[in-house]
């Protein structure tokens, strides 16, 4: 059986419905911390079980009877985050799972200047020193986070940010397709996979341009000091840990740690990638109404 964790969040919920075009739903099952949120995958005869990572204890049941396991990295940062994929992995292994895959990133590396990054690093490296068949999928940046920098820039025409660096966006939808690819077993990777990316490397300066192109009005891209734009979120109620976090991203895209590209996510889905003109022609249709 083929577990998917986090099968309600936005990655591990398109993940099963790619992955339910490919195998019998009897052979899906889905590790959730809410069961009833889950309940329309019940209906179509996918398993499902409690499993929680910050509750290892729940994840024998949820596991039980995998032969492979599909862990989405948690939602947190630092030692906690690398608790619970290590309680996962072991919950895997524990359950008899022949093979784990682990959502990594592009970017993973222990010196990274953004926080997720290290974690990722950290959890490659213990499913590498587990000895046991492993995938680390490096995903690229999800294009889902430009609409979050874009702040008031379809209103003011002004796109405020600080200064940062090219990064691949890359497309839910396009990544839980070769996930699902993967876990079909229609294509193999031992360890790490080569970056599993959008083939174009855009900058903030690119999203104004594009935005231009949609919108028809200019979009003028405006670089912010970097400790007045995290004084502006922490004045709208950002916390200040989490708005450190967020200037760490743009630290780490200007010394080009999301810049790398490749061709291996389209030659998994058999298709162009969704290029970030798309994502972002949603957002601006969707603002419209």
């Amino acid at each position: 059986m083929i577990i998917v964790s986090g099968a309600t969040g936005k990655l591990g919920a398109q993940v099963v419905e790619r992955l339910l075009e490919r195998v019998p739903a009897s052979r899906v099952g889905v590790s959730v911390r809410d069961v009833n949120g889950a309940a329309a995958l019940a209906e179509k005869g996918v398993r499902v079980r409690r499993g929680d990572f910050t509750e290892p204890a729940t994840l024998a049941g949820a596991f039980e009877g995998a032969s492979q396991v599909f862990v989405v990295s948690a939602g947190v940062t630092g030692a906690a985050a690398v608790e619970h994929h290590v309680a996962a992995v072991d919950a895997a292994r524990e359950a008899g799972a022949e093979r784990v895959f682990y959502t990594s990133h592009q970017g993973a590396a222990a010196d990274s200047l953004f926080a997720p990054m290290p974690d990722h690093a950290a959890t490659e490296d213990y499913l590498a020193k587990s000895g046991a068949p492993f995938t680390a999928l490096r995903n690229g940046f999800y294009a889902s986070t430009v609409p979050l920098l874009l702040g008031q820039a379809l209103t003011t025409g002004e796109l405020v940010a600080p200064a940062d660096g090219p990064v691949s966006w890359t497309a839910h939808a396009d990544l839980a397709e070769a996930a699902a690819v993967l876990l079909a077993g229609e294509e193999r990777f031992d360890g790490p996979t080569p970056p599993l990316t959008a083939p174009d490397a855009l900058d903030l300066d690119d999203v104004a341009t594009l935005l231009t192109e949609i919108t028809g009005r200019t979009v003028r891209r405006v670089v912010a000091e970097d400790e007045e734009w995290t004084a502006s979120l922490v004045q709208h109620g950002v916390p200040e840990g989490r708005a450190a976090m967020l200037l760490g991203m743009f630290h780490a895209s200007r010394r080009g740690e999301f810049s790398t590209t490749g061709d291996q996510l389209e030659k998994l889905i058999g298709r162009p990638a969704t290029p970030l003109r798309d994502v972002l022609a949603a957002v601006v249709s969707e603002r419209a109404h």
